[in-house]
């Protein structure tokens, strides 16, 4: 998957965390970092692993918070 800094993607269920969409900020060797935008983690930063990503998301389904 071809990622980039600003792309949303959804993030798979794990533990107790359900399905949620991703802001990546950087793009890693083996992770992406960036903040939750739904969900129990919303606003939190992560590293998720690549496997983790679902999909990414490429029309806006979304209205960012402020706008």
């Amino acid at each position: 998957m071809d990622l980039h800094p600003g792309d949303h993607v959804v993030i798979r269920a794990f533990d107790d965390i359900p399905e949620h969409l991703f802001l990546v900020d950087e793009v890693y060797d083996d992770c992406v970092g960036g903040y939750s935008l739904t969900g129990p983690l919303e606003g939190e930063y992560g590293e998720p692993d690549f496997d983790m990503i679902l999909r990414k998301i490429t029309s806006r389904i979304f209205k960012p918070k402020g706008t």
